[in-house]
Parts: C-alpha cells; structure tokens; sequence
C-alpha cells in the first residue's frame, strides 16, 4: 500500500510538473506568436533585408572651353585576410605567402613593412585572425595604373597556390581627379580621400558639385542572395551639377609655365599672375606659386602651398598704384602731360623729410608725361597730394574697390582697411606706398576699370552650373559695381600708359613691349616693410598692364615677392614675364598683330588740314595688302592718295593707314614690302598710334616728345644705337623738338 501511495504521488507530481511546463509552452507560444508577434517580425524582417549605397557622381569642374578640369574617376582601396594568409601559409609555409605579399606591396605603395606585416598578421580581440584589413592610407583609393601592378601580382600567386582566393582584395571606389595635375589648384581646390572638400571651388561650390547618394533595399536569404518574390526599395543617386569656369585651360597654361621658370629663376618667396577680360572680369587664368598637386595632395609639406596669394596677401602695391592716382587725376582735370615740374625731390610739409624720385636726384625739369615714363614719385606726391588732395584721393581709392573686398566667388578673400590720418599718409599713398595694402584681384579689378571705359566690375570665375539630370543652366552674368572714371579719361589714360611701355629709351615699361600690339601698362617696385621701417634689399615687384589698347581683351599682374637678384625692379623682372604671357595670350585669343584703326576723322582731317593749310576733301583707304606694287599704286591713285613704297619687295605686306581709314586724300600712304628695309620715310601728320606702329614695322627706336600728331622727327644716337626722335603737337600747333632725352635709369 505505502509503495503504490509513492507511485501515485511521484506521478502525480510529473504530471502536473509536465502540465506546468506545457502550459508555459503555450503561453510562451503566444506571447511570441500573438502579443509580441509584429516586434518578432519586424526583427525577423530586419534579418532578411539588405541595404547597399548607389554613389553618386560629382560634378565636373570644366574650362570655359568645356575642358575637363575636375572630374570622379575609378579608383581601389587595397585590403589583405589575414585569417586566409595564415590558413594558406599553415598549409603550405614553402610558399611564404605572407613574406611575399608584405614585399610587394611595400614596392609599390611603399607602406613600411612592419607596418604592413601588423596589418597582414592583425587579430581580433578573441585572438582568432581577421577576415579582411584594408591598407591605409596607402592603399585607398588607389588609381587603376598602381591597381594594375598588383593585380599581376595576384595572378602570379593565384597560380602558385592554385587558388583564387590569396587573401590580397581590390575593393571598387571612387575618387577626384585632376587630370592636369598642379594647373589652377589653387582656383580649384581638391577633395580629399574621405570625401571632404578642401579649398577653391571644390569647397565654394560643394553643395553644387555633391548630389545626393542613392540606396536599394531587398530581402536576402541567409547568403545574402536576393529573393526572387521578396519586397525591393529604391531610390536613384543624384548626381551633382557641372561647373564651366571662366577661366581658359591654355592661357592658364602660359601663365603656369612663365612663373614656373621665373620661379626657378629668381627664387622668391611667391610668385602671382592674374588674367581677366576687363570687360566682364571673367578670370581667364590666376596662379601663384608654390603650389600643389592636388591629385597627391598629401605630399606637399609646405603649408604656405596651400595659400592662394592672387586673393590672400597684401602689399604694399608700389607703383603700379600710380595708376589709380593718374586716372584720378585726369578725370579731375589736374593732369596736363605737357606741364612741367621739378623731379628730384619734394617736401609735403616743412617738417617732413622729403619724398625722392628713385634715382635721388631726377631728371631735372621735366614734363608730367615724361614724368609718368620715368615712374617719378614727384610728379605724383604733385597730382596727388597737392592738387587732388586728401578727400578726393581716398574717394577715387574706395570708389576703385581697395580697402573692401572684390567679393570674387572664391573662399577665403580677405582684404584691410585703411585711413590716412597724417600728410605723410596721403603723399605717400599717392605713390603706392604706406597705408594702402591690396591684393593682386583688387589691382586686376581697378586697372579692368581703367582699361573698359571705367567701369568697376566684379571678378568671377564661374561661367556657368548645369544641371546634368535636367538639363536647366545658370549663367553668372557681368555685374558692374560703379562708374568710376568717364570713357574718355578711360580713353586718355591708356594712351599715356601706352607711352610707358612704347618709349625705348625713358619708358620703364619697356621691356613689355610687344611688336605689332598696343600694350598699356605700369612697372611697381616696392620696398618691404621690415619691423618698423623699410627693407634695402627686398623688394615685392611687378607689372600690370592691358592690350589691345584701343579694345582691351586681357589685363595683366604679375607680382614677384622677394627676388633673389640684385637692382630687381618691376621692369627687369615682371616685364618680361607679362611680355611673355600675354603675347601668348593674345596670339591663342585670335588677336593678331595687325596695325591699329586711325584716329576718328575729323580729326586726322583737322590735323591734316593744320599742316597743309587746305581743307582737303577725304576718301575711304582701300585694301592693297596682297597686291603688286604697281596695282596697289594704281588702287590708291585712283583715290587720291600719295603712295610711299617701304622696301624692295614685289608685293604689299602691310599698309599704313589701315584700310577702311578715312582720311584726307594729301595723306600719303605707305606700303611695306619686305620687313628687312632700314629706310625711314617722313612721319609727319601721323598719330601717335600710326607713328609707333611704323617704328615697330621698321624695326626702329623711336622716342616720343608731346602729343596729338608728328610734326618733326629728327635720328640721333643715344648709347651708340640710332634713335628716332619724334615731336608730336595737337592739331595746329608746331612746337620745335626738344634735346633727346638720356638713356633710362632703372624704374620706380
């Protein structure tokens, strides 16, 4: 009885012990079938679905020409498995897998050994090896080339093991490309290995250029392959906008390969060149050196690459400045170039030492024109200080935009303010010395405005943005900021800077002569500023100037920062860099060396009338470029005009006047048939222009004494070498020519 008792018990114990279990069975079944169901799903749900990223394209920065200037291409991030090399080298260690791979990519992407054999050995934290380990930096995002050695290394292993997989992986990116490697870095900036924007316009225009990434969701079975009938989201990348600049991929190219030389050259601490259409400030080229490739960003360990002095640094201008205070100066009515004044030395105030020509004791009493040719800091402490004065000199400082940003589409402008308290301030800064600190963009901007008829415009370097996906285009549109100068002082003050630059002798300019082109410009040679006072041996030089004259297509700077030469001056060492450029420049525009259109007629007739003392009747000059001799005579006889042949040659090279002149039928014509003729005929009744360009047809120096028309020319001998002597006077007027001035001194 007492046995069947504990039977019955013990059974009914595992009984209800079952029943208990069952019944947490069923009530854990639906506590996860029914009331937490939909969480389990969603779980389950986020087990079965994958999501992969579709990349974007960034959009391409392009010249104005749509060459590419930046762009996404392919590129690989190298990565090793460390578990699968150790498995492989366990099983067979004759092959040294492990000491194979190290070496190889030690060669090519020249990662340290050891640090690629942590990276080839590397664990986890259960001290079991890892699966895959990419090898950065080194090996990310590498291009297609490098990618190409290491994958013939692969084959080599693949077939020394007799396996595909040896445990060396390329993983498909995408990186920025520069195809011309340094050319405009500084404009365009670069976007670094983990996708940020850095600098220039890849930091400017990063929302544009970015787009947006796609992405597709699917489910996936426990291989991650997708299910046929499973549910599939998507959505497609946006890429980003494309970018036309302004800027001329050719013209950057000259201006590159100009300051690379003279870089080499001269050793300085930085050199800057800046190209515009004064018209439209469209940026045609901008490039300071150092620089930097911004394809291999990484390597460049001088800081001061980076820095894009054409908007970053400020100088002391020196006298390209004078620019300023001669268009003022003329709009003002102050500056009458055949005035005279005494060069040397002068005194703003008694108890200021004086302001001295840079040559200490001038030239004498000589003309403000001449004045202008020999960069005299007298003749300008004169316009500046004593007839425009303190309020009217600063206006026309602010109203050409320095002491303000020009608000170019670049990051990182900067710009400084200035007053000028004291006379000593406003003499000096009449000059280009002193207070007044620019940049090279606020020189570019205010000399545009002198070059396009006085307008002050915005500089730009974004032409256009594109959108790729719609097709819809943005056009950046010329903004002219204020009228600054009339058109006529426009007009004036680029015939008087042409003289800088056309005078052989006293022209500091000189050496930026182009034959066959009307170049205007201004040397600049400044001292830098050292503690408190001047340095004697560093100077910050340069050139600014503009062509054609009479249609100005480019303005010029060039700055050069501490030349390691002696006696270095804007004129010895800038003007021929900007001679360089810009003959380039000008030839790869289409403008050709061709002589320049006559003076408005009624004038040449006034003048041509002054001289003969009748009023002659006019005709229009025809075509005989290309002609015999004989029939070009024959074609001008017909219309009146005297013939004056230049050469022996059969055919007619060149004429001058131009063709579609119309002129008084006294006026001769001349014909040049070969370029080798040393003949000067008489220039008399010639403008300015006409006179010049025969100069530069026969190969002949010529000075330039007055203005309006030839009235005398006389050859002397100034060094050893013929000179022409020319005398210009205004219609009516014949003044008598004056002594030949003396060979030039260095500028200021």
């Amino acid at each position: 009885m007492v046995m069947t008792k504990r039977i019955k018990l013990r059974t009914l114990l595992m009984g209800g012990l079952i029943t208990l279990l069952f019944a947490g069975l069923i009530f854990r079944v639906y506590w996860v079938q029914i009331y937490k169901g939909d969480v389990y799903l969603q779980h389950a749900m986020d087990t079965w679905i994958t999501s992969e990223t579709i990349p974007q394209e960034r959009g391409m920065l392009l010249d104005r020409d749509g060459k590419v200037l930046a762009a996404d291409a392919a590129a690989y991030t190298v990565a090793v498995g460390p578990k699968r090399i150790a498995d492989l080298d366990k099983e067979h260690p004759e092959w040294k897998l492990a000491d194979q791979i190290v070496a190889k990519l030690h060669s090519v992407l020249g990662t340290s050994e050891v640090k690629l054999r942590e990276m080839i050995t590397s664990k986890k934290e259960d001290g079991t090896y890892r699966d895959q380990r990419e090898i950065r930096p080194d090996g990310w995002k590498i291009d297609k080339m490098v990618k190409d050695r290491l994958d013939l290394f692969r084959e080599e292993l693949r077939t020394l093991t007799g396996t595909k997989n040896v445990g060396l992986y390329f993983m498909d990116e995408q990186k920025r490309y520069y195809p011309n490697g340094s050319l405009a870095s500084h404009i365009l900036g670069y976007q670094n290995k983990e996708g940020d924007a850095i600098y220039g316009l890849e930091k400017r225009l990063d929302d544009q250029l970015s787009g947006i990434p796609g992405f597709i969701k699917y489910q996936k079975d426990g291989i991650r392959t997708q299910l046929p009938n499973g549910e599939v989201e998507a959505k497609q990348a946006v890429d980003g906008k494309n970018v036309t600049l302004t800027i001329d991929r050719d013209i950057q190219f000259y201006i590159e390969e100009a300051l690379r030389a003279a870089y080499i050259e001269y050793d300085p601490v930085s050199i800057t060149a800046i190209a515009a259409d004064p018209d439209t400030m469209e940026i045609l080229g901008m490039a300071s050196l150092p620089d930097y490739n911004p394809n291999v960003y990484w390597e460049t360990e001088d800081q001061n690459s980076f820095r894009d002095n054409a908007i970053q640094s400020l100088y002391e201008p020196g006298s390209t400045f004078k620019i300023v205070t001669l268009a003022s100066a003329v709009e003002e009515g102050y500056f009458n170039p055949d005035d005279f004044y005494k060069s040397g030395s002068i005194k703003y105030t008694e108890k200021d030492r004086p302001v001295r020509d840079h040559n200490w004791t001038g030239w004498g009493e000589i003309s403000y024109l001449d004045g202008l040719k020999h960069s005299s800091n007298v003749a300008f402490v004169k316009l500046g200080f004593e007839m425009l004065g303190k309020e009217k000199l600063v206006k026309y400082i602010n109203d050409f935009g320095f002491g303000q940003k020009t608000g170019i589409d670049l990051p990182n402008e900067v710009s400084k303010t200035f007053s000028l308290n004291y006379p000593s301030e406003v003499a000096t800064a009449a000059f280009g010395q002193g207070k007044v600190l620019v940049t090279p963009i606020q020189q570019v901007t205010a000399v545009a405005a002198v070059a396009n008829g006085g307008k002050l415009m915005k500089p730009h370097v974004v032409k256009s943005i594109s959108d790729p996906a719609t097709g819809q285009k943005e056009v950046v549109e010329p903004e002219v900021i204020r009228q600054v100068i009339s058109e006529a002082t426009s007009r004036k003050v680029g015939e008087y800077l042409e003289q800088v630059v056309s005078d052989q002798v006293i022209g500091t300019g000189k050496n930026a002569y182009i034959p066959g082109y009307r170049i205007a410009g201004k040397t600049g040679t400044a001292q830098k500023v050292i503690g408190t006072g001047y340095s004697e041996d560093k100077y910050v030089v340069s050139f600014i100037g503009y062509a054609p004259v009479e249609n100005p297509k480019i303005v010029l700077l060039v700055i050069v920062d501490e030349p390691q030469i002696e006696r270095a001056g804007g004129g010895s060492v800038a003007a021929p860099i900007f001679k360089k450029i810009m003959e380039q420049s000008l030839l790869h525009l289409g403008i050709r060396k061709d002589l320049p259109d006559t003076i408005p007629t009624a004038i040449n007739a006034s003048a041509a009338s002054s001289q003969s003392g009748d009023a002659d009747v006019t005709a229009t000059i025809p075509d005989v470029t290309g002609m015999t001799v004989a029939q070009a005579k024959k074609q001008l006889q017909q219309h009146s005009f005297p013939v004056g042949v230049l050469g022996s040659g059969g055919k007619v090279l060149q004429q001058l006047p131009k063709a579609g002149s119309v002129l008084p039928t006294s006026q001769q014509i001349y014909l040049l048939t070969d370029t080798k003729s040393g003949n000067v005929p008489s220039l008399k009744g010639l403008s300015l222009r006409d006179a010049l360009e025969m100069c530069s047809l026969l190969q002949v120096v010529c000075t330039v004494e007055g203005q309006g028309y030839v009235t005398g020319q006389k050859a002397v001998k100034v060094d050893g070498k013929w000179t022409l002597q020319l005398t210009l006077a205004p219609p009516g007027e014949t003044p008598e020519p004056s002594p030949v001035t003396e060979a030039a001194s260095p500028e200021g």
